[in-house]
């Protein structure tokens, strides 16, 4: 049986020299490895006491969407600026080359819920920062991070102190 990391195309000097990039596109064209992926993230949650997914745009959807379906448990979502219909509450939140904006419909987590945040990814942590962020300031309280891949080169990590985080694969470098 393949490791999960078999599935994980690299491809040198995208999308400058010096970086490996680290597709998942791969994991998600192979069924098996589609299905070792969510195997392994349930079978980190599933001592995990949890009442929602709260899932980033847009690859958190596709994992945390078949991890919801498997465990029975509700969703909500992290999405880009203008992209929900309803009232939201919005985090700002620092990438590489500026700033971005993610925003939460104001009903989607309850006070007092446990949530776990998942998305594809940590690089520089500024998304799952910002989707921690929103979950507290609705109520809820993040009880895990869970993500398929991690680039420690990036120290996301450290913006994430103070929370559990769990990721599958880790990469040294960016």
């Amino acid at each position: 049986m393949k490791k999960l990391e078999e599935y994980v195309r690299t491809i040198p000097d995208f999308p400058e020299p010096g970086i490996m990039f680290r597709d998942i596109t791969t994991i998600l064209q192979d069924a098996d490895g589609f299905k070792l992926a969510i195997d392994s993230m349930i079978d980190i949650l599933k001592d995990i006491d949890y009442d929602v997914l709260a899932l980033a745009e847009s690859r958190g959807f596709i994992f945390g969407s078949a991890i919801a379906y498997a465990m029975h448990k509700p969703i909500t979502l992290v999405r880009k600026k203008g992209k929900l219909p309803c009232e939201t509450i919005s985090q700002d939140y620092e990438l590489e080359y500026g700033m971005a904006t993610v925003e939460m419909h104001t009903d989607a987590i309850k006070p007092g819920q446990k949530v776990v945040v998942l998305d594809d990814l940590i690089a520089t942590g500024g998304t799952i920062e910002a989707s921690c962020k929103l979950v507290e300031k609705l109520g809820g309280e993040v009880v895990d991070i869970i993500v398929v891949m991690e680039l420690e080169g990036l120290n996301g990590r450290a913006k994430l102190e103070g929370y559990r985080v769990d990721s599958i694969l880790k990469y040294p470098g960016k």
